[in-house]
C-alpha cells in the first residue's frame, strides 16, 4: 500500500493535460482510471494515485520556485528508460528544463531528466542506483 494515496494536480485545460499526461503516465505503467468532467485519474497497482483536475478559476501557470509544488520525480529503473521517457514527455509536448545527464552534485550514479507541461508542472525522471560494494 502506498503511503500517498493520490496526488491532485490542477491544470488550465483537462483536455490538453490528458494529451501531455497520458503518454509519460502510460509509458510508466500506469493506467487511466475514472474520467469525469473536469477530472482524470491514472493508477498503478497499489502506487500513489494521479489525478488531473479542471481550475475553479483561471489563475494562470505555476511558477517553479514559489511556493508550492516543486516538482515529482519517478524512480526510473536505467539510464536508457530515463532516456525513453523524456523522450515521451518531449514528444507529448513537455518543454525540456535539463536534458538526461548525471548530476554529480547529488551523486556520481544520478542520472535525470527535467521537464514541464504546458502550465508549469515539473516532473523528473530520474535513475540513482545503490553503490556498488
Amino acid at each position: 500500500m502506498a503511503l500517498v494515496d493520490h496526488l491532485g494536480i490542477t491544470v488550465s485545460d483537462v483536455e490538453r493535460g490528458r494529451a501531455q499526461f497520458h503518454p509519460v503516465l502510460t509509458a510508466l505503467g500506469y493506467e487511466v482510471g475514472t474520467e469525469e468532467e473536469g477530472g482524470i485519474s491514472w493508477f498503478r497497482g497499489d502506487d500513489t494515485e494521479i489525478i488531473i483536475f479542471a481550475p475553479k478559476e483561471d489563475t494562470g501557470p505555476h511558477v517553479h520556485g514559489r511556493v508550492g509544488w516543486q516538482h515529482l520525480a519517478f524512480a526510473i529503473e536505467s539510464r536508457e528508460e530515463v532516456d525513453r521517457l523524456h523522450g515521451v514527455a518531449v514528444d507529448a509536448g513537455w518543454t525540456v528544463v535539463r536534458e538526461p545527464k548525471l548530476y554529480p552534485r547529488f551523486n556520481d550514479r544520478y542520472y535525470a531528466s527535467f521537464v514541464e507541461d504546458d502550465n508549469g508542472i515539473r516532473i523528473e525522471f530520474m535513475h540513482n542506483p545503490p553503490r556498488e560494494s
